[in-house]
């Protein structure tokens, strides 16, 4: 199986020449997201790119995530959110503001179902409902744009 460079990860998470020309709450979880374009975040696309994202830090190919190969996911995610929310802050949109709906579904103690300490693959392909559920405040099963911004 072939790895992906750590800079390939990063770029998993980032969508940073679509986010800034979209400077908009949730424009940048969509542009990294939607597969097939279509403004929504569906069920099968997020499972797809939970996939690819597992893989990509899975240094070991063990098929779970250590507290170390997470702790650069967490690097990555944090660099990936400053990045955005300064574009986002450039472009005159709000530079700062809730991201818990998404980045909360990324994190370990989210994602680590059975409190060993590691994330399998299962566990972290098995809570994506779970963390679009969160995101998703229109109660529709996709994820827009509509569903980011204040509450």
């Amino acid at each position: 199986m072939t790895r992906f460079p750590l800079l390939t990860a990063t770029l998993l998470l980032s969508g940073t020449a679509v986010c800034a020309q979209i400077p908009t709450p949730g424009s940048h979880f969509i542009a990294n997201w939607d597969a097939d374009g279509d403004g929504a975040v569906t069920l099968a696309e997020a499972t797809a790119k939970r996939g690819d994202v597992f893989t990509a830090f899975d240094a070991d190919e063990d098929g779970r995530l250590s507290a170390e190969e997470y702790a650069l996911f967490d690097e990555a995610r944090a660099n990936d959110q400053a990045e955005m929310r300064a574009q986002m802050a450039a472009n005159g949109g709000r530079g700062k503001g809730p991201f818990m709906n998404e980045e909360g579904g990324m994190m370990l103690v989210f994602n680590d179902t059975d409190a060993d300490g590691f994330v399998s693959k299962d566990e972290f392909i098995g809570r994506t409902a779970a963390w679009i559920t969160q995101m998703d405040r229109s109660g529709d099963g996709q994820v827009t744009a509509d569903d980011f911004g204040r509450n």
